[in-house]
């Protein structure tokens, strides 16, 4: 059955993508630089583009706003919804943000669409210049929030393609409570030593899609957090970074699981996890089902396999048991090479064993040595051949 359900989830979004893309063919389209914006990379064109946006939101007909080839220096702002016919933005140059950093770090993100239905992003680049801020980090320890990137809040009928983030602060890509999403053929890159840079974070929200893109980062590749569901991830060239991970779960006491989710033709490369679900080890309601990684291969990868219901980055362990529920959960196809030698740990709750764990035809090794598999209240079943083997 979620088999079914993630295949017409898979065609539906694909459906969705190409009716936005042809909706979006425009009855107008103008430039940003007939409100004021200038390609010189130090006039600062914000008010340009909020004017941009704004004439394009209340528009009765289908817009295109063009960025030319140049680079547009914007400071943090609000795409605000709801506009009153679909938007595309065609991006040939680069947005860049302003040279002191301290100008986006003060703030949470740097460009927000927020309540806006029907949405197209195609091309172009952003750089947040994030390396001031990293470098301030690393002096420092605490160097104001830093800003995502890119941020769409409340948001319906969205495609993102052909889009290209570079040097974000923190988050490249966060998605929240939004409502189908397509983000296909993305390029997020930031040095594997920048510090919570994320390529995409995704919370709340429904009927997702991400397609062909390639992700290196120094955090997670996609964060899968609570709320997330119906969600494929297909064609994805991971690291350096962290993985793909779901979590971490167990946040609060209420909170939503995560659902019907499929993430499969994936390549790792020297990341220090693989597919990875993780829970703090603290009371909740939460849950994680409906998972299915397929056609996955590990490159050097520290973790490939781990589900880890003890999370406890920098030393802040509850000490608690997980109440967070983890099952049907498959990994199926799984190929490649571990840089430790446990390649496959599964670290579930004393409380709250793992149920319906399936591992199908894996084959990781230990570089040219013979790696090992660990399980700690995990239940679940093998088939074919799976090496290491299997610890149920």
């Amino acid at each position: 059955m979620v088999y079914k359900l993630i295949s017409l989830h898979m065609n539906l979004f694909y459906i969705i993508s190409l009716s936005l893309l042809n909706l979006a063919k425009p009855n107008a389209a103008y430039s940003v630089l007939n409100f004021g914006a200038r390609p010189n990379g130090q006039t600062d064109s914000t008010q340009a583009f909020q004017k941009a946006w704004a004439w394009a939101c209340k528009s009765t007909k289908r817009v295109t706003l063009d960025v030319p080839n140049g680079r547009f220096v914007v400071r943090p702002m609000y795409f605000s919804g709801p506009c009153r016919n679909v938007v595309t933005i065609r991006i040939k140059g680069t947005i860049v943000g302003p040279s002191d950093y301290r100008v986006l770090a003060r703030s949470n993100v740097w460009l927000q669409f927020y309540n806006v239905n029907g949405l197209v992003i195609h091309g172009g680049t952003i750089d947040a210049r994030g390396h001031s801020f990293w470098a301030c980090r690393r002096r420092y320890g605490y160097c104001n929030h830093g800003a995502q990137s890119i941020s769409f809040v409340s948001c319906k009928n969205v495609v993102v393609r052909g889009l290209t983030s570079i040097n974000s602060q923190v988050s490249h890509m966060s998605i929240k409570n939004c409502h189908n999403v397509a983000l296909n053929y993305l390029t997020l890159r930031a040095p594997s030593g920048s510090p919570n840079t994320d390529g995409i974070n995704v919370q709340h929200s429904n009927r997702l899609t991400i397609y062909g893109s390639v992700i290196k980062t120094g955090d997670d590749c996609i964060a899968l957090g609570p709320g997330t569901q119906n969600t494929v991830i297909n064609q994805i060239v991971c690291g350096p970074g962290h993985g793909i991970s779901i979590g971490s779960m167990g946040n609060s006491l209420k909170e939503d699981g995560v659902q019907n989710i499929q993430v499969s033709n994936v390549g790792f490369w020297k990341t220090t996890n693989g597919v990875r679900i993780k829970s703090w080890a603290r009371p909740s309601n939460s849950f994680v089902r409906g998972i299915t990684f397929r056609n996955l291969v590990m490159h050097n990868v520290y973790f490939p396999i781990i589900i880890d219901q003890k999370y406890c980055p920098n030393n802040q362990c509850p000490h608690q048991n997980s109440g967070v529920k983890i099952s049907d959960v498959k990994y199926i196809n799984v190929k490649g090479t571990s840089k430790t030698k446990e390649a496959i740990s599964l670290t579930c709750s004393p409380s709250n064993p793992c149920k319906g764990i399936r591992l199908e035809n894996i084959k990781l090794s230990f570089g040219s040595k013979p790696a090992v598999s660990s399980c700690s209240h995990a239940h679940g079943i093998s088939r074919g051949k799976v090496i290491p083997r299997s610890c149920f």
